[in-house]
């Protein structure tokens, strides 16, 4: 019975889309507000319980109608995956709180279409099964291209046409690689697919590699990876700052199938394949990290500043898939956590900001001060402190990690040298867009309550901002988790016989 529990983090969601679509909810703003607020708050709590039910029991195989694998569809919960579903849920309670304050107002169904997006990605984290990957991508695409569309105008429906036009273009290349990849192998559970590999020969290795190559375009693409990455600084500005911030965990799933695909499938076991995108991944993220770092330095104004940070740390985390040791896996799993839950802070910090200096609104100018000056700039001070990696917080120790687990890496003098001179350029770009913002004034503070900061939007802001100083608080358990996570990501063996021979036990 208690392997049950793994498929909640999906099914809740889905409920939850559903639930909110009918009546009562779908015709009472507030009755709407409470219950996708609960919602989200039992996808997070359900979500951490699978941590603890993974840590006990090892690996967990969830097989859909009981019909084993690699014949049927089975939910895969690991000590990675599972953190990563908490870390949605974690961010779809605060965005859906935050909305709360008047952002779900500004179009229709922004609360089921959240709860759609967040079961897609929980679900593409999960799936143990490369056409349910695919299935869960096209999930929670389906419900990005309507969040994008809320409350737009035609800046944002533009970038949201080169967003839509894109990723169904990767949608199409991913059936195709899916359909080379099953006529070589005959199957597309991950597991199967990784013991199946290594036997191939002939000119089944080079279709199999063409395969390969192009689910890495589809995850370039997915994590916005150079030079695929072109939709996203434009599309995450123009959104809603609150849509913004919950897609922070999107790039993300791009980065987790690069890690799971090139590490199972095509890792140390998988003979003539074994480690066929290295190369590609290693040159692919410096180049992503400088021009990542260009665009930090070229933006005005924090939207646009919190979208190309995201690309900076989406450049870092595939440099440490590249890696492909235990270690370097290890301090992405830190990194990513932090780098998301910075991120989505940030982008709410800047529609807080902007919302409070008039017409000038979150550009990187001399404008009218903010009307809370100290509650905003604690909050923006913590998340840049963080974002830029200087110490007490939780980006100076990924940092650290980050350096340490790349120093013995043949490339090693190449990232450390990018990745300096970018961390220095973020260095500048953040201080210089927050001294301007709360120090360089053209007027006097004014303040509605309309412009004042919601309690809602408070708590949402704080659960993000202080997940910072607690990765530091409690970095001991949190770097022994990434280890572990990382050890059981790079072990073969264990994956495929729990899989393969424990589905649905």
């Amino acid at each position: 019975m208690i392997q049950h529990l793994i498929s909640l983090p999906i099914l809740l969601p889905m409920l939850a889309g559903v639930i909110l679509l009918m009546p009562p909810c779908g015709k009472n703003l507030k009755i709407r507000r409470k219950v996708s607020v609960l919602m989200a708050l039992l996808t997070l709590v359900a979500s951490l319980l699978t941590i603890f039910q993974v840590k006990q029991a090892g690996i967990v195989v969830y097989a859909i109608g009981n019909w084993q694998a690699p014949f049927g569809i089975v939910l895969v919960a690991d000590q990675l995956s599972t953190l990563l579903v908490s870390l949605t849920g974690l961010l779809g309670f605060a965005c859906a709180l935050y909305s709360c304050a008047g952002d779900d107002e500004k179009g229709s169904f922004f609360h089921p279409l959240l709860h759609f997006l967040l079961m897609g990605v929980n679900g593409a984290f999960m799936t143990g099964d490369a056409f349910n990957l695919f299935v869960f991508f096209e999930v929670l695409l389906i419900a990005s291209y309507a969040l994008l569309m809320h409350g737009g105008d035609k800046h944002n429906t533009r970038a949201s046409l080169q967003y839509v036009i894109m990723n169904l273009v990767g949608s199409a290349v991913f059936l195709l690689a899916l359909g080379i990849l099953y006529g070589v192998l005959g199957t597309l559970n991950m597991a199967d697919m990784a013991q199946k590999i290594m036997f191939l020969q002939g000119d089944d290795v080079f279709l199999a590699k063409i395969g390969g190559l192009l689910l890495l375009v589809v995850f370039a693409l997915k994590g916005a990876l150079l030079p695929l990455h072109l939709w996203l600084p434009n599309t995450y500005a123009t959104a809603m700052p609150v849509v913004a911030a919950l897609f922070a965990i999107m790039t993300k799933v791009g980065v987790y199938s690069m890690m799971r695909v090139y590490t199972l499938i095509f890792g140390d076991q998988a003979g003539e394949l074994s480690h066929m995108a290295q190369e590609w991944l290693w040159w692919l993220a410096l180049a992503t990290i400088l021009i990542g770092g260009l665009g930090v330095l070229a933006s005005q104004d924090l939207r646009k500043l919190s979208a190309n940070l995201v690309i900076v740390s989406v450049g870092t985390l595939v440099a440490l898939v590249a890696v492909q040791t235990v270690n370097s896996s290890a301090a992405a799993i830190y990194y990513l956590v932090h780098s998301t839950v910075i991120a989505a802070a940030l982008f709410l910090l800047a529609d807080l900001i902007g919302k409070q200096r008039g017409k000038v609104a979150d550009r990187i100018t001399a404008g009218r001060p903010v009307a809370q000056p100290v509650l905003l700039g604690i909050g923006f001070a913590i998340a840049a402190i963080a974002v830029i990696g200087m110490p007490p917080l939780s980006g100076f120790v990924g940092k650290v990690w980050i350096l340490k687990s790349t120093l013995d890496s043949p490339h090693s003098q190449w990232f450390w040298a990018v990745y300096l001179l970018v961390s220095f350029a973020v260095l500048v770009s953040v201080s210089k867009a927050g001294s301007t913002v709360f120090w360089h004034h053209t007027g006097k503070a004014e303040s509605t309550s309309d412009e004042r900061v919601h309690p809602a939007q408070i708590i949402a802001v704080l659960s993000l901002v202080l997940c910072a100083p607690m990765m530091v608080i409690f970095a001991g358990q949190l770097t022994d988790y990434a280890m572990s996570a990382a050890t059981s990501l790079h072990d073969f063996s264990d994956m495929t016989s729990k899989v393969l021979g424990g589905a649905g036990q």
